[in-house]
């Protein structure tokens, strides 16, 4: 029996647990770093919350005897693959790591390619748009600069406490998105400008899809270095068994 850690918090996270849940020869846990209030149930071992660390998860690897480390974490988690990689290092294990590959702009798209949110708020402009929002909650501090604007928040979990901002609105909902409904709404909603960042995949294309349609602007956020990996769970996969010459029969 073969023990795997899967740092996670993607949907590629999900759905490599589900598949990896299915063979007997491995026993999986999935760890989720816990700002997300109510996680999708999983088909294997979960857990929530730092490690503390690179210490903290070289420790984890140690004693709970982890042959496989793999690194599903969101693009953005720069700190958390970080910690990752030194911590493979420093104990030997080996390290896969799924780098979901950005989205390209394609014809029609109005992008304003920024590094950070802090930036992508200054290019909201001086003068009062109506804002979509789809960033995380530490991202959405940096609102606060431009309160001019009409923000609509989509997220997760509730934004507690809410923006100190005279005009905001919030919608939970979670992925994936449809382009037709996120058209609708980016069109009922009279959106000027859309912010996010450039995650990658498929569960939050929609708005972006819908922007180019409308011919809405969207101010996105870069992604950080590129890491090597794996671009996706197929390919997971496949690695895991070349790795350990697996039988996909297991």
């Amino acid at each position: 029996m073969r023990n795997v850690l899967i740092l996670g918090g993607t949907t590629e996270a999900r759905v490599l647990a589900a598949q990896l849940a299915q063979r007997l020869d491995l026993a999986v846990t999935l760890s989720l770093a816990g700002r997300t209030s109510a996680p999708r149930p999983q088909e294997v071992t979960t857990r929530q919350g730092g490690f503390g660390g690179v210490e903290g998860l070289s420790e984890y690897l140690r004693v709970a005897r982890i042959d496989l480390l793999i690194d599903a974490t969101h693009p953005y988690a720069a700190k958390i693959s970080g910690n990752a990689k030194r911590a493979a290092l420093s104990t030997g294990v080996p390290l896969l790591a799924i780098c979901r590959p950005p989205w390209d702009a394609v014809p029609g798209d109005r992008w304003i390619e920024v590094d950070d949110a802090a930036e992508g708020v200054e290019k909201l402009g001086s003068t009062p748009r109506r804002v979509f929002v789809a960033l995380g909650r530490r991202d959405l501090q940096f609102l606060v600069r431009a309160p001019q604007h009409c923000y609509l928040i989509r997220s997760v979990d509730p934004v507690d406490p809410r923006l100190a901002v005279p005009d905001a609105r919030y919608i939970l909902a979670r992925g994936p998105f449809y382009e037709e409904a996120d058209r609708e709404l980016l069109r009922s909603e009279r959106i000027d400008v859309v912010i996010a960042k450039n995650s990658g995949g498929a569960a939050t294309y929609s708005k972006i899809a819908a922007a180019r349609a409308l011919g809405i602007q969207v101010v996105l956020i870069r992604r950080p270095a590129a890491c090597a990996g794996v671009a996706t769970v197929d390919e997971a996969m496949q690695w895991i068994e070349h790795h350990w010459g697996l039988d996909r029969g297991v």
